[in-house]
């Protein structure tokens, strides 16, 4: 289950109060920002942007490729380790709008994970350190340390200990090969 806070809404849907829930001017300052990173093909400019306009954690030698888009109205729930890499245009979400309620959850990256292309990232997760997480994949759910997912539903297609194995396995034929 994803870690998320739950506001109930009356009347009209959750997204016809957005400016209830998020200040106008935030949204247009992080829409500015989140557009100009975007484009920017200079990885240090983007995570300085995104520490300093977004107040993200974003660690060092943290890489986000062209077309990453942020969550525009809550980046400051998004936290990303260091020596990461975040996939050509994944999107990362940190609220929801429902019809009834929104939900906001924070997003936890952890350090040394790999994000293929196109990933999708809801509310309320946590990818664990050195997990890869396939192109395309829709993230709903936690990703354990170390693991190797993908998929839409997200499928754990191997775990920790199995990716450890593949990796002696490579090592091991590389070097007598």
């Amino acid at each position: 289950m994803r870690k998320t806070e739950r506001y109930k809404v009356k009347e009209a849907n959750s997204l016809w109060h957005i400016y209830k829930t998020v200040p106008f001017w935030k949204v247009v300052r992080n829409f500015i920002v989140i557009q100009l990173a975007r484009y920017t093909p200079f990885l240090p400019m983007k995570n300085w942007l995104y520490r300093t306009f977004l107040r993200m954690k974003v660690g060092e030698h943290t890489a986000f490729a062209l077309m990453v888009m942020l969550d525009i109205m809550f980046p400051e729930k998004i936290s990303v380790g260091r020596n990461t890499v975040i996939g050509y245009n994944t999107t990362i979400l940190a609220h929801e709008y429902l019809i009834k309620e929104y939900r906001l959850g924070e997003v936890n990256i952890g350090s040394e994970v790999m994000i293929g292309a196109n990933t999708t990232i809801l509310p309320g997760i946590t990818i664990g350190d050195g997990a890869i997480v396939s192109a395309g994949t829709l993230v709903h759910k936690d990703v354990p340390p170390g693991s190797f997912v993908g998929g839409n539903p997200m499928q754990v297609i191997y775990d920790k200990e199995e990716m450890d194995r593949r990796t002696k396995e490579d090592v091991f034929f590389m070097e007598n090969s």
